[in-house]
């Protein structure tokens, strides 16, 4: 028979047999909960990317200094796709004898493909969403413009050399400015109307946009082939682009959804682990037969590595199907919660459970399993001959290196990563040094109480190696259970209090120096708090270190800003939202030229503290010193820079003021005060962008809350698998009691004080543990403040003690009640 035929045999019997029920069903549960964690945050980051493209009114947006022509928009209708086409540019509008500055926008008929546009019939009146833009002859005007002219709905407008009807106030487009570049009200008009305007001429100030809009793999397919394309003056956006709030809330989400896949691989590899142990024990005495009829190692080895791989191809699949059902239930329950419903997943997932039932039975299955190679003939005749183990070295090794790979291919190799690998493996060096001394101490305590009570803590005494390992075990599970409670609770509600009620929904921009009184006394009158106005200098980096910019090697965001004019502020103190990463922060009215670089930006030019940085302002040059790096939180709303310099730095550069401002639906009027006392100032509503926001914040909530039904059963699987390993055991014991005398009750009574017993010590380790991790995750991963889950020192041993007494009781009750003559005769 050859090693293939012998373990599929094997594979059978014992499947039949029942001695393969724990390992496989841990396995199988493991990679359901794991699959069913990608199948649905697969589902759920792609609906979060389909939201996050509503704020370039399309999933592909081409933007050029001059006209594309029609060739792209042939190529993308081709390949399946819809287009839209869009117009801006900037031009004075005119009603009577009142003219303003507008930012026009031609738009066609089926403008936006993604998102909507909300309209109101007049000023300040009932909103209407809409998925198409205006029809010819009409235009929808914003109200800040209309409040500039001192108009209304219903009135027309001369743009260029035609005139249009306004009947709409345009308060929301998808893909309005978010930054500080939409200085002027905007104006949507057809772009049928844009001949007869007669504003488009040789050398006008012109945008053309191209938006595309279709499946995701359609649109990357289509996105590669134009990059080949583009000209001078032509630029690809993607979400990428989208904006500092919406990225970094989106990165945010993502991390949270990482992290509850990685406690599912971990809690999967723990469960395996212990049953692949208890499972190579059952198959000694077969082994030691085989040998008996001539089977050589080698033979052993090669049938026990094709059953792990057969083992591990029907677990894969299985769970990966259960984990697929799974999260099509989870989908179809919370169908109504997520604005369009979730997109289908892609199948990378199913892929993934089977690579990662046979990485984990690598890792923790296959050392146990390798040992039965060494199990010498004459087991047959002497139990007490046993294989020989392998080196406990290179079990712990294999185990560290499969989780390892697990975690980078899972969550890349990030800080996410560096703090996992950190805090667990602190955690497990913790629980098993507390495991040994928790277990010694409790010798004293084995005279006290009645006979069960005795009983139980002489359990846990004798079996010292076995009750260290089980209340590792059990710690290890109970403590990425309740750091998975810490971040679906705590973590997450912090994050989400990051972005308060009242977190400003509107910028102010433009706001000259002679104007910031004035600006501020119009928010008193109305008895709102007035806001706190931020400098803004537009500057142009001009070398680093005496290298010029356009020569520095640099990436991402480094880039532009060396390519590109650049915001520049100042202050003497940092924004809440800002925290000191490295350096420090200069003292009030210091007279240095100093610069503090946001965390990103510094990384992307290459800058270390000290380095020079050169600015052009205004004809002028200064140099300043690289003094600190920030982490800036983008998803605060407030305003917040790349580039923050001391006063004296820009005391003498030209400035506007800005600032975020909160006001409220009943204050809205203060804006048309505002916009008509002054101008050339200009606000822009960020009310939609906060809810894009904070619908990515409910959506990782979600997902998280989800993930912790799977990640608690795989929890539960630890704890019965861990009970199982010693269940043979345990049987014989109770026999022995109970032939001598004990009653059923007490041997009872017995094992339910030794599971309560290793349950609050595993508790109050795996208490121990989940704050480290939480504090780690929460002040280096999230950048949020770690608040202490005061909870987690009364539920994390109180969990511990009813999970595992429950579950220890309820596996070992048949145990208990096994006849003892039965037990007797088979050994």
């Amino acid at each position: 028979m050859s090693p293939l035929q012998l373990a599929w045999s094997t594979l059978l019997r014992n499947l039949r047999g029942g001695q393969l029920g724990v390992l496989l069903g841990a396995l199988i549960v493991a990679v359901a909960a794991l699959t069913s964690v990608g199948f649905f945050t697969d589902r759920v980051a792609k609906a979060v990317d389909r939201e996050a493209n509503v704020i370039l009114a399309a999933d592909l947006r081409l933007r050029a200094t001059q006209d594309p022509g029609s060739l792209y928009l042939e190529q993308a209708r081709a390949q399946g796709l819809t287009t839209a086409q869009a117009v801006t540019f900037p031009s004075v509008v005119v009603s009577g004898d009142a003219s303003q500055l507008a930012a026009i926008h031609a738009v066609t008929s089926n403008y936006p493909l993604r998102g909507e546009l909300r309209i109101a019939e007049r000023l300040f009146g009932a909103e209407s969403t809409r998925r198409d833009g205006p029809p010819p002859g009409e235009a929808w005007a914003d109200p800040e413009l209309l409040a500039r002219l001192g108009l209304d709905t219903g009135v027309d407008l001369d743009v260029g050399t035609t005139t249009l009807r306004v009947t709409g106030v345009l308060q929301y487009r998808p893909d309005q400015a978010i930054g500080f570049v939409g200085l002027a009200p905007d104006l949507l008009i057809n772009i049928g109307d844009l001949a007869a305007t007669g504003l488009v001429q040789p050398g006008s100030r012109i945008t053309w946009s191209l938006l595309f809009a279709g499946p995701v793999q359609a649109i990357d397919k289509f996105a590669a082939g134009l990059k080949d394309q583009l000209k001078p003056g032509q630029r690809l956006q993607t979400i990428g682009d989208s904006g500092e709030q919406i990225r970094s809330a989106i990165e945010r989400a993502q991390s949270f959804l990482s992290l509850a896949a990685l406690i599912a691989v971990l809690l999967a590899a723990t469960a395996v682990a212990v049953a692949a142990r208890r499972y190579a024990q059952t198959q000694v005495d077969g082994v030691a037969l085989m040998k008996c009829l001539g089977a050589s190692q080698g033979y052993v080895l090669r049938a026990t590595l094709w059953e792990l791989l057969l083992l591990g191809l029907a677990a894969g699949v299985v769970g990966s199907l259960l984990g697929f059902f799974a999260q099509a239930g989870i989908a179809w329950f919370v169908i109504d919660l997520i604005d369009g419903g979730l997109p289908a997943p892609g199948i990378s997932p199913l892929f993934s459970g089977v690579i990662t039932a046979l990485a984990v039975l690598t890792g923790f299955a296959l050392p146990s399993m390798l040992a039965l190679r060494t199990v010498p003939p004459l087991r047959v005749l002497r139990h007490d001959a046993a294989p020989r183990p392998v080196s406990t070295l290179v079990s712990y090794l294999t185990a560290v290196g499969v989780v390892v790979a697990l975690l980078v291919w899972l969550v890349g190799a990030g800080r996410l990563l560096l703090i996992s690998v950190v805090g667990l493996s602190l955690g497990a060096a913790l629980l098993s040094g507390a495991g040994w001394l928790l277990v010694l101490g409790l010798r004293p305590l084995r005279n006290a109480g009645g006979a069960a009570f005795r009983y139980g803590l002489a359990n846990i005494a004798r079996r010292r190696g076995e009750s260290v390992a089980q209340i590792v075990a059990f710690g290890f599970g109970l403590a990425v259970l309740l750091l998975l409670s810490v971040i679906r609770t705590d973590l997450l509600d912090t994050w989400r209090t990051n972005l308060p009620a009242d977190a400003p929904n509107h910028f102010i921009i433009n706001v000259q120096p002679s104007e910031v009184a004035g600006v501020r006394a119009v928010f008193e009158r109305n008895g709102l708090t007035p806001p706190d106005l931020a400098p803004l200098v537009r500057a142009r980096i001009t070398a680093v270190n005496g290298v010029a910019a356009q020569d520095v090697s640099a990436t991402g965001e480094g880039r532009q800003l060396l390519r590109r004019e650049a915001n520049l502020t100042w202050a003497d103190r940092l924004d809440p939202s800002n925290t000191l990463t490295a350096g420090e922060f200069w003292d009030p009215g210091t007279s240095r030229l100093e610069v503090s670089v946001e965390d990103d930006a510094a990384r992307d030019m290459g800058l270390q503290l000290g380095d020079q940085l050169e600015f052009g302002v205004a004809g002028q040059t200064f140099a300043a010193t690289v003094t600190s790096t920030r982490q800036v939180r983008w998803d605060s709303f407030r305003p917040n820079f790349y580039l923050l310099l001391t006063e004296a730095a820009l005391r003498e550069a030209p400035a506007t003021f800005i600032s975020g401002v909160y006001i409220p639906d009943a204050n809205r009027q203060v804006l048309l005060e505002l916009v008509r006392a002054f101008p050339t100032v200009s606000v822009i509503d960020l009310q939609s962008v906060l809810a894009q926001v904070r619908g990515v914040m409910d959506r990782a909530a979600l997902a998280v809350q989800f993930v912790f039904l799977f990640t608690l059963l795989a929890g539960i699987v630890v704890l019965l698998a861990t009970i199982q390993a010693t269940r043979e055991e345990r049987r014989y014991e109770a026999a022995m009691l109970r032939t001598l005398g004990a009653s059923r009750g007490l041997v009872f009574k017995g094992v339910l004080a030794e599971f309560v017993g290793l349950g609050a010590l595993a508790g109050i380790l795996a208490t121990l543990v989940a704050m480290l991790m939480a504090y780690l995750l929460a002040t280096d991963v999230f950048q949020l403040d770690y608040r202490p889950a005061t909870w987690l020192w009364i539920g994390g041993p109180l969990l511990g003690t009813l999970l595992v007494g429950i579950a220890g009781v309820l596996a070992t009750s048949k145990v208990v009640s096994h006849p003892p003559v039965a037990v007797l005769r088979a050994h």
